[in-house]
């Protein structure tokens, strides 16, 4: 049976991404496959981005389950849920993961679609005649 150490839920536009921490030597595993085989390189760093600045490396296994979104909401989801479980076992970690922003949870979203347009602000082309 293998314990949790700390759990931690991050989002971003649509993508959701529960994050479990466990005692390891880094392996991080993002919905059964390795990191490398689901995203690509310029994802993987964002993702390392908390344990760098923690310099936890090397000290814990990650387990993410991610859904919604694209790759790259997932990524900044999952770097969302790094941070939260970072902070769950380290309270120290706080300060370190707010100053660089990764406890901050990016709002952005798409507007939605309006009846009697085209989209969300884009309107039918108008006729005079």
């Amino acid at each position: 049976m293998v314990k949790n150490i700390a759990i931690g839920t991050g989002r971003r536009k649509t993508a959701v991404a529960r994050v479990f921490l466990r005692e390891g030597s880094g392996k991080i595993v993002v919905n059964g496959k390795e990191v490398k085989e689901y995203f690509s390189d310029e994802q993987v760093q964002v993702l390392r981005q908390p344990l760098v600045v923690t310099s936890n490396e090397s000290k814990f296994d990650i387990l993410i389950n991610v859904c919604g979104g694209g790759m790259n909401g997932q990524a900044a989801a999952c770097l969302h849920g790094i941070s939260r479980a970072l902070t769950q076992y380290d309270p120290d970690a706080h300060t370190a993961l707010k100053a660089n922003g990764y406890l901050t949870r990016d709002s952005r979203m798409v507007e939605r679609k309006k009846y009697g347009q085209k989209g969300a602000r884009r309107r039918f082309q108008f006729s005079k005649r």
